[in-house]
This record gives structure tokens, C-alpha cells and sequence, in this order.
């Protein structure tokens, strides 16, 4: 995995944990950012956030999506 492919999947992490935050901060204000912060942990750190079972397809249709747009 390059760096560039490791900068987009911390963008996308932040970017989950900042709207998840926002919109749970209305209905829990006092563990919204908690919980943001464990869906983004979820998607960095396994990138099969929502446990389906076929995980490894779901991270290589991710990695071919990172191929296409990002050149190095």
C-alpha cells in the first residue's frame, strides 16, 4: 500500500468521524465525538467497516478504486 493509498484512508476516516460526530452531536452531544471516533478507528483499521462477509472483495474494489484515480 503506497502513502498516498494510507493519506486517502486517514481523509476518509476523518471525513466519517467529522459527519458522524456532527449529526450524532443533535441526539448524544456528550459521546458524539467518541463515537466518530470509533466508526473512523473501524474503517481505518480494518476498511471492512460494516463486517460483511466478503471483506477481502470490498478492500480490493477499494484498492482498485485508489489505482484509478491516484497514479502513484
Amino acid at each position: 500500500m503506497s502513502v498516498a493509498h494510507q493519506i486517502v484512508d486517514v481523509l476518509v476516516s476523518g471525513v466519517i468521524a467529522g459527519f458522524s460526530a456532527f449529526v450524532l452531536s443533535a441526539a448524544a452531544p456528550r459521546f458524539a465525538v467518541t463515537i466518530g471516533v470509533i466508526l473512523a478507528s473501524m474503517y481505518y483499521f480494518s476498511r471492512n467497516p460494516w463486517g460483511s462477509q466478503d471483506g477481502d472483495a470490498l478492500n480490493r474494489r477499494i484498492d482498485d478504486l485508489y489505482e484509478r484515480y491516484l497514479p502513484f
